[in-house]
C-alpha cells in the first residue's frame, strides 16, 4: 500500500530543525525538497545581553515576556558562557512570566519552570491581550525580542505606564544563497512542487527579498500559486497573508513539527 504522501515533492523552509522535518515527510513518503532560509546566530554584541541578564538576576523586572524558545535558550547559554546560568534560572523562578505560545513554554520546561500567564493566542497581540488584566503601572518590563523591535508590545507597555526593557539575544543571517532561493521558486512555477512549508516568519521575508532583488515577484507568486502552502502558526499565516498569499493549512492549536505535518497530510490526501 503507498505512503499518503508517495513521491509528492515537500519544499522546507525551516532551518533549525531541518532534517527533523524531513525525517518526518520520509516517514509518509514525501520528497523533501531542502532550502534552509535563515541562519540563527547569537547577537554580535552580548554586552547589552549581559547587562540585561544581570538586571534579571539583580531582581529588577516585575515582569519577564518570552516571545520565542530560541531566545531564552540563546540567553541561557550567555548566561552559562559567562557563569550566570544557575543566577538566571533562580531569577526566572522568582519572576512573573508570560510566554507567547507553546515554544517560549517548552524552553521554560526545559529548566523546570512554567510561565506565570500564557497569551490567549501565540502572538504579539495575545500577549498584549493578555497583560491587559494586569496592573503593569510602575513596573520593569524584561521583554525578549526576536527582531530588532516589537512597536505594538513595547507602545502598549509604556502605556500601561511600565518601563520595558528589551533584549535580542539572536539575529537571523541568509542560510541559502539567492540562487538557491530563485532555484526553488522556478521549480515551484514550473509545477514541480506539491506543497512548502513555512516554519517562521523571516523565512517568508528572505523568499520574496530574493525575488525583489531579481525583479521576480510574479514568478513567485505564480509558484505559491500553484504550490500547496503550508504555515506552522497563526504569526506565519499572517505574514503570507499581508502579501496576498492564500494559505491552505495552518493548525489552530498545537504549532509543532509533527501536528503541521498531519493537516498537511490530510489536506494532500482530502
Amino acid at each position: 500500500m503507498p505512503l499518503p504522501l508517495a513521491n509528492r515533492t515537500i519544499a522546507l523552509a525551516e532551518g533549525r530543525q531541518l532534517e527533523e522535518l524531513a525525517t518526518l515527510l520520509e516517514k509518509e513518503g514525501a520528497v523533501p525538497l531542502r532550502c534552509s532560509m535563515l541562519n540563527i546566530l547569537d547577537a554580535p554584541d552580548e554586552v547589552p545581553v549581559i547587562a540585561w541578564l544581570d538586571q534579571l538576576c539583580a531582581g529588577g523586572f516585575h515582569w519577564v515576556v518570552l516571545l520565542t524558545g530560541e531566545g531564552l535558550r540563546r540567553l541561557l547559554a550567555c548566561a552559562d558562557r559567562h557563569g550566570r546560568r544557575d543566577a538566571v534560572v533562580a531569577a526566572l523562578a522568582k519572576a512573573n512570566t508570560i510566554t507567547r505560545g507553546p515554544k517560549p513554554a517548552r524552553a521554560l520546561k526545559e529548566i523546570n519552570l512554567a510561565p506565570t500567564l500564557s497569551a490567549q493566542a501565540p502572538t504579539t497581540e495575545g500577549v498584549i491581550a493578555t497583560l491587559r488584566s494586569v496592573n503593569l503601572r510602575g513596573s520593569t518590563i524584561g521583554v525578549q525580542l526576536y527582531s530588532e523591535a516589537n512597536p505594538p508590545l513595547v507602545d502598549f507597555l509604556r502605556e500601561a505606564g511600565a518601563t520595558p526593557k528589551v533584549v535580542q539575544p539572536y539575529v537571523y543571517a541568509p542560510a541559502a544563497d539567492s540562487e538557491q532561493v530563485a532555484d526553488l521558486y522556478q521549480k515551484m512555477a514550473a509545477g514541480e512542487v506539491s506543497a512548502i512549508v513555512f516554519t517562521s516568519s523571516p523565512q517568508i521575508d528572505r523568499l520574496f527579498e530574493v525575488a525583489e532583488s531579481r525583479q521576480q515577484i510574479d514568478l513567485l507568486r505564480d509558484g505559491l500559486g500553484k504550490s500547496l502552502v503550508a504555515a506552522v502558526g497563526p504569526i506565519v499565516e499572517e505574514n503570507l497573508r499581508k502579501r496576498g498569499i492564500a494559505v491552505q493549512v495552518c493548525p489552530e492549536q498545537g504549532f509543532v513539527m509533527k501536528n503541521l505535518i498531519q493537516h498537511l497530510k490530510k489536506a494532500m490526501t482530502g
